[in-house]
């Protein structure tokens, strides 16, 4: 009866993951480039009380043994890079990778991270930079008095300086992209940084090697979808509340076991 009771605190606890992973979507549902994340389990030990195929007689084996399971435990969370819809902004420095791929940036303290947000703006040195002042790698840096920015699909910068509106070419944007984006690490503020997991980063030009191309005056909105994620929830609660129920049938038990004479 005891393992009854662990075995459905074990059943609660996953869906409390659940709930959190459910809640965490639903919070960045209006968050440029997020990625959904979905909760995934797997049972725990079982008590093997008989073998299967265990010797059952001279010339007879058990067909199924006698195994009881032990509870369930969060094997992972997982991230769907599934692209999200296009939001068109107009800005000129606001840029969507349609595709594979992320943009580099090198936050403060050295590292290169990765984004699928491509909310960027101008430092006071006209360096591009995201929301959080983390410069885009290779940096492109945009010379005083330009006029307009324009980005091609394959990720060329040129600008528009001067009177005379003189087309100069000031950079490339590159993309890199990973074997297995699932492995990436979240770091927050829309960031990921390569794990073990991941694979090592390919970098490359947009639209080559298997990299998405880039649209300049839009942003990737979340790819959450609030009403799976509902679903998902009501689903979490129900499966919340049915162990509880289990848990209290085992206690109901227990208390008639401890009032025998």
């Amino acid at each position: 009866m005891i393992k009854a009771l662990n075995t459905a605190a074990s059943g609660m606890q996953a869906q409390q993951t659940n709930m959190d992973v459910i809640s965490n979507n639903l919070a960045n549902v209006n968050t440029t480039g997020f990625k959904k994340g979905r909760a995934e389990f797997e049972d725990l030990l079982y008590q093997t009380i008989k073998e299967p195929g265990a010797q059952t007689g001279a010339n007879s084996i058990s067909p199924n043994g006698v195994q009881v399971g032990l509870g369930v435990k969060t094997a992972g969370v997982s991230k769907s890079f599934e692209m999200g819809a296009p939001r068109i902004t107009n800005n000129p420095l606001d840029i969507q990778v349609e595709g594979p791929g992320f943009f580099p940036v090198q936050t403060a303290n050295g590292q290169v991270a990765y984004t699928r947000d491509g909310t960027f703006k101008k430092d006071p040195n006209g360096r591009i930079v995201d929301k959080n002042g983390n410069s885009l790698q290779p940096e492109i840096t945009i010379p005083p008095g330009s006029t307009a920015v324009d980005i091609s699909a394959n990720g060329v910068v040129q600008v528009a300086v001067g009177e005379n509106n003189e087309i100069q070419t000031i950079g490339q944007i590159q993309l890199v992209n990973f074997v297995n984006p699932s492995g990436l690490k979240s770091v927050g503020r829309n960031l990921f940084v390569p794990s073990n997991a991941s694979g090592i980063p390919i970098q490359g030009n947009p639209g080559e090697n298997g990299l998405g191309m880039v649209s300049q005056g839009q942003l990737e909105a979340s790819n959450v979808n609030v009403v799976d994620e509902m679903v998902n929830m009501i689903q979490a609660q129900r499966s919340f509340e049915t162990n509880s129920k289990a848990m209290q049938a085992a206690d109901q038990m227990l208390q008639t076991v401890n009032n025998l004479r």
